[in-house]
This record gives structure tokens, sequence and C-alpha cells, in this order.
């Protein structure tokens, strides 16, 4: 009796992990694979709308380049301290030291 119960352990024992194991199913399709893009969204400097007092900064200026009045139908000589310049088709009157826009005439520059 026990050599029956002793033997029974044993093989209880011996079993447990083959029992345990799940047995491997083998797919003959290949792994599916995710592929991940990332977006990466530039954004260039555009035309902006300037106003009197604001800065002008030559980065958010398009076809930027300081202009002769005297080129120019509505152009009238700049103050002392300041210079007309280009952004696009406008005019823009800045300060020279400061940056400040004086004055905005549109579609002056055709």
């Amino acid at each position: 009796m026990k050599k029956f119960i002793l033997a029974a352990a044993v093989a209880s024992m011996v079993a447990t992990p083959v029992l345990a194991a799940a047995p491997q199913q083998h797919d003959r399709r290949p792994p599916v694979q995710k592929v991940v893009v990332k977006k990466k969204v530039v954004t260039k400097p555009s035309y902006r709308s300037w106003h009197k007092g604001d800065r002008f900064d030559s980065r958010y200026a398009r076809n930027y380049r300081q202009i002769d009045y005297r080129h120019y139908r509505g152009l009238k000589a700049p103050p002392r301290g300041y210079r007309y310049v280009q952004s696009g088709n406008d005019a823009v009157l800045v300060g020279i030291t400061s940056g400040i826009i004086a004055a905005v005439i549109a579609n002056a520059i055709r």
C-alpha cells in the first residue's frame, strides 16, 4: 500500500508541469508588424498684417527689403530716423533704431 501511494505521488509531481504547459500552436502566417509613422509639422513664416505701434520683425516679413520712396507713387519722404521697408505688397514706415511701425501703406507696391 505504501508503494502504491508513493508511486501515485511521484506520478502526479512529474505529470503536473507537463499538463500545465500550454500546447504551442504553429501558425503559418507571418507575425503582423505595426508601422508607426510620426508626422512632423513644419510652419513657415507667412505674410503678417502689420499695425501701427507693432515692432517690425524681419523674420515675419515676406519679401523684406528696404525701398526707396521715390520709386513708388503715394509714398512721401520719411521723417528723420525712419525708413520704408517692403513686406509683400505693403510699404511699412519703420523707426530705424526702435523698429516700431509708424505707418502701413497697404498695396503700395505692385
